[in-house]
């Protein structure tokens, strides 16, 4: 089963335990240490304490936990909470004002959410930090589904079949049991526009389906349900092994399933960004958050194999570097 916790990770590690025979490390305190000339300097984790407050999205999540980790792992006594309120959230709380550092996206954000960033005086800025593969997964007793299309899945999804002979005569007469992301979540939002056409009354309103923006809900939920259909970032899937099945979904040309090769061609049809945010106010009061948002930057691509997303292309992770070092400056 999946590791994740489900709500939140407090990472704190105690400072005596970073003391040695030479004393305590120095701390990184200004913004200033973190950039020389264009580019980032390398962070010393053990110089980075106080508090990071991170939230937002279910899908990041992983990610940015596993780097908190390593943050930690490496002799940070920074005090890293992470919570899970979705992307909507997330960037909810950050666009009012609360005290938020890094905000974890899977879509990017929208103009009304800049808006009202804006009003409190917050620029948002983005960091794309990997590529999602959004999965679409049964249970492993479902042998008859091998591939959806997005007309297919419209129906599903839609309520406009309820049972899965509905789909196709072929299939047995068995009811269709619904998960998805809540209405918070950025992969709710981001399989609306691309397979609902935008419209996501029907889904919200669909009797019996269940939504909620902790994906480990969902992937329990489905490994409990023969008859289960349901989507939530490819980390997640990977994570439980056996317990999930990827159906192939085909946008027209031919049925694609999930994977590294079909995201780094560009073949499967439902893959997407993901991204932190933040803005440039927030990076220069807390320089903890700086100096952690630099590490996660420069290390993401080790470790994201790992967690089960896929690293982006070259030219947007350096550019997503440059941005960084624009907004330290």
């Amino acid at each position: 089963m999946i590791a994740y916790p489900i709500r939140r990770v407090a990472i704190l590690i105690v400072g005596i335990l970073l003391l040695s025979a030479c004393g305590a490390p120095a701390v990184q305190t200004s913004v200033a240490d973190l950039v020389a000339g264009n580019q980032l300097v390398p962070v010393e984790p053990a110089t980075i304490r106080g508090p990071i407050e991170i939230t937002g999205s279910s899908t990041v999540y992983p990610l940015t936990a596993r780097i908190a980790e390593e943050f930690a792992a490496e002799g940070s006594p920074a005090e890293i909470d992470i919570k899970i309120t979705g992307t909507g959230g997330g960037l909810r709380s950050f666009c009012n004002g609360d005290p938020i550092d890094i905000v974890n996206a899977s879509r990017p954000i929208s103009e009304s959410e800049i808006a009202a960033c804006r009003a409190v005086g917050r620029e948002p800025i983005g960091f794309q930090v990997g590529v999602d593969a959004l999965a679409v997964v049964v249970n492993p007793q479902n042998t008859f589904v091998q591939s959806l299309s997005f007309a297919q899945l419209k129906q599903i999804f839609t309520g406009e079949v309820t049972a899965w002979n509905e789909l196709d005569p072929a299939y047995p007469a068995q009811p269709i049991a619904i998960f998805s992301p809540g209405v918070d979540s950025g992969t709710f939002d981001f399989f609306v526009e691309e397979v609902l056409d935008g419209d996501s009354a029907a889904l919200e309103n669909l009797n019996g389906a269940v939504l909620s923006e902790d994906d480990t809900e969902l992937v329990r939920g489905i490994e409990e349900n023969p008859n289960a259909i349901g989507y939530f970032g490819y980390a997640y899937y990977e994570a439980e092994g056996d317990l999930l099945r990827a159906v192939a979904i085909d946008a027209g040309n031919g049925a694609v399933a999930p994977g590294a090769s079909t995201v780094a061609d560009s073949t499967y049809p439902l893959s997407r960004p993901l991204f932190v945010y933040t803005s440039e106010r927030d990076l220069q009061q807390h320089p903890a958050a700086a100096a952690f948002l630099s590490y996660y930057l420069q290390v993401a691509n080790e470790v994201i194999a790992d967690v089960g997303y896929f690293p982006p292309a070259p030219t947007v992770a350096n550019d997503t570097l440059q941005n960084l070092v624009a907004a330290l400056q």
